[in-house]
């Protein structure tokens, strides 16, 4: 009898016990493959390595994408919550949502986020609560506003190229009208509910607006050279709020170095296999801003950047 109740209070403090560097496994899921959310996932990976979990020795690194369709992310979501490991990372706000519904146990640390709040991922940035934390990702858009206007200071329209479908992009709208009617311009609003639609919405909003402006969204930098193709065409500016799709063919972004986002959140994973309770850990806002130019793109697109602009860039593509 006093071995069996040994044995009973020697499990249950194993399942009290904080994940050691060892037998740990991390299980990460984006809505889509594209460089920004790519290099998240690195970011995430190095981290790990750094402190001491490595992947084939004591550390489990899964990784599933949704190929933009959000009932394949809810079914990985589901995968994973069946699965059990030490801690899930989704990245982009459909797959985190489609996480955050799965489980009430597993540990969730979303990143590339917008808007945690107006997600419903959390109710309180500062105290979370619960099973989930994690890193947003919401863009500067009034400094976006502020470029737009310095390299096009005559610009009246900005056209916003979106998914209707994507929380963050419908939250990233209310914060540019805002910021848009501040600087005296108008916006308006093409959609695409999917990577097909893309090159078609962008279509839509020539003759309608002086510059194209995507924000953080999944569905349009998936499928952002048919973008490209048309605002190239119609000599109309497009500008991103996501730096790595500069060089695939905007004139300009203001945002972040996603492999730094996944560092950042790589950081709060290991806080959580050492112990730490996700629901304590306050979700923070990602630090850095890159400014980020394409010359060869502007010149296609019939713009001259201004000496101001070119000063300040931190990164020049050719």
């Amino acid at each position: 009898m006093r071995s069996v109740l040994l044995a009973a209070v020697a499990a249950t403090l194993a399942l009290s016990l904080p994940a050691k560097a060892e037998d740990v496994t991390v299980a990460v899921t984006a809505i889509v493959e594209h460089p920004a959310l790519d290099a998240a996932r690195k970011g995430v990976l190095d981290v790990l390595t750094a402190s001491g979990y490595k992947e084939g020795k004591n550390l489990k690194f899964v990784f599933q994408s949704a190929q933009g369709n959000p009932a394949t992310a809810a079914q990985i979501a589901r995968q994973f919550a069946g699965d059990g490991p030490n801690v899930i990372v989704p990245i982009s706000t459909p797959s985190a949502q489609a996480v955050v519904s799965s489980t009430r146990d597993i540990p969730v640390v979303f990143t590339a986020v917008s808007d945690p709040l107006g997600a419903q991922l959390v109710k309180n940035m500062d105290k979370p609560g619960g099973n989930v934390t994690g890193l947003s990702d919401m863009s500067p858009v009034a400094e976006h506003v502020a470029l737009i206007k310095e390299i096009l200071p005559n610009a009246k329209t900005i056209g916003y190229l979106y998914n209707s479908g994507e929380a963050n992009s419908v939250s990233l709208l209310a914060v540019l009208k805002v910021e848009a009617e501040k600087a005296g311009l108008k916006v308006v609003e093409s959609a695409a509910t999917k990577s097909a639609e893309v090159q078609g919405a962008a279509r839509a909003l020539v003759g309608r607006a002086d510059a194209i402006y995507v924000p953080t969204d999944n569905t349009i930098i998936s499928a952002l050279e048919g973008a490209v193709a048309v605002a190239e065409e119609a000599k109309l500016p497009l500008f991103t709020a996501d730096t790595d799709s500069v060089s695939r063919g905007s004139v300009a972004a203001l945002g972040f170095n996603y492999y730094d986002v996944g560092k950042q959140t790589g950081e709060i994973v290991v806080r959580i296999l050492k112990g730490e309770n996700p629901g304590d850990i306050p979700v923070k806002v990602a630090a850095g801003s890159d400014l980020v130019i394409n010359k060869g793109a502007a010149a296609k697109m019939g713009v001259t950047l201004p000496e101001s602009v070119l000063k300040r860039a931190t990164k020049t593509i050719d």
